[in-house]
C-alpha cells in the first residue's frame, strides 16, 4: 500500500461510503454522520487516509458539551485495509490531535455492539466498557393496572415544556450519568429530549401524591412517537434518584403498566437506570418484555 493521510473533504463521505457498504452496526451509521472537515467550534479533528490516492479509512475525535470529561473517536477501515494497522495509525494519530483540544480532555469513549469488528478493534486498542444499554419492548395486555387512591400516587399528564418536567428530565440525565459526567441542564433537556424538533409529543407523570396536596414527580414518561401504529411508541422513562430503591422501582413499575396497558412500548435504558433495570427484569423473565436487536457497549481509556 502506498499510503497518505489528509484532512476531511466535502466530498469524501460519497467516495467512502461507496467503498464500505452499508454500516456493519448501527452506531457504525450513527458515527457516519459526524465524519466532516476539522473545525474549532465545536472542536474536532477528521483524518481520511487514502492508498494510492483513494480514500479508504477515516477516523474523527471531537467534544461534546454534554459529557464534557471524554472525547468520542470513530474509526472506520474498508474491509480489503483492514488487519494492517491503518486503523491503530489513525487513531494514534487522532490520539495526537487530541492533544490540542481546547478543553484539555484526553481521554477517549467508544460506541459499539459487542462482537463486531469496531468492539474488538476499540478493546484491541485498550478501551474498556464503562456502560452497557438495550432496547426493551414491553408487550401490551398483561400488565394489571395500578390502583390509585384519593390521596395516594396519582397519574397526571404534563406539558413537555413545562419547567417542573424539564426539571425532572435534567434532574435523572444528571444523576444516572454518573459513569460519564453530564452537563445537562433546562436549556439542553428542552433542546435535545423535550422540544417539538426531538419528536417529543406527549408525557406523563406519576406523582407521590396529588399535586394540589405538593405531589412530586416519582417518575416520568415522554413519548417520541407522534402517531399510534401497531409499532411499539419510543418512550423515555425516568425516576426521582432521591427515592429509595424500593420506592423509585414501584413509581416505575406503575408508569410500564400505564403505559403498556393497551400498546407495546419501547424504552432505551442504561445499566446504570436501576430502578427501570429492576422493574423491567421481572417482565423480562415473564416473557412481556423482550430485547430488541444488540447490546450497545460505551468503552473508555
Amino acid at each position: 500500500m502506498a499510503l497518505s493521510f489528509r484532512e476531511w473533504r466535502e466530498d469524501d463521505d460519497l467516495k467512502l461510503n461507496q467503498l464500505w457498504g452499508d454500516p456493519e452496526s448501527v452506531q457504525a451509521g450513527q458515527f457516519r454522520a459526524v465524519l466532516r472537515p476539522s473545525s474549532n467550534e465545536p472542536w474536532s479533528r477528521c483524518i481520511v487516509a487514502e492508498d494510492d490516492g483513494i480514500p479508504v479509512a477515516a477516523g474523527v475525535v471531537y467534544e461534546t458539551s454534554l459529557h464534557p470529561d471524554r472525547l468520542w473517536a470513530y474509526v472506520e477501515v474498508a474491509r480489503e485495509n483492514r488487519r494492517t494497522g491503518l486503523g491503530s495509525t489513525l487513531l494514534g494519530m487522532l490520539r495526537k490531535e487530541a492533544e490540542s483540544a481546547p478543553s484539555g480532555v484526553r481521554k477517549l469513549r467508544a460506541k459499539v455492539e459487542p462482537g463486531t469488528p469496531g468492539a474488538k478493534f476499540a478493546e484491541a486498542a485498550g478501551l474498556t466498557p464503562i456502560q452497557r444499554s438495550a432496547v426493551i419492548v414491553v408487550e401490551p395486555g398483561k400488565l394489571k393496572l395500578p390502583v390509585f387512591t384519593d390521596d395516594g400516587p396519582q397519574l397526571d399528564e404534563a406539558a413537555t415544556g413545562s419547567v417542573e418536567l424539564t426539571s425532572a428530565v435534567t434532574e435523572f440525565y444528571n444523576s444516572v450519568h454518573g459513569w460519564d459526567r453530564a452537563d445537562m441542564n433546562l436549556g439542553r433537556a428542552q433542546q435535545m429530549l423535550l422540544n417539538d424538533a426531538t419528536g417529543a409529543s406527549g408525557a406523563i407523570v406519576l406523582r407521590d401524591k396529588p399535586k394540589k396536596d405538593g405531589g412530586k414527580i416519582a417518575a416520568f414518561a415522554v413519548s417520541y412517537t407522534q402517531e399510534r401504529t401497531d409499532e411499539p411508541a419510543d418512550v423515555l422513562v425516568g425516576y426521582d434518584t432521591t427515592l429509595d430503591d424500593a420506592e423509585a422501582q414501584a413509581a416505575v413499575e406503575s408508569l410500564i403498566a400505564m403505559l403498556a396497558y393497551q400498546y407495546p412500548v419501547q424504552l432505551e435504558i442504561d445499566e446504570s437506570m436501576t430502578a427501570v433495570v429492576r422493574a423491567l427484569e421481572p417482565l423480562t423473565r415473564a416473557g412481556v418484555a423482550r430485547q430488541v436487536g444488540s447490546e450497545t457497549l460505551i468503552l473508555s481509556d
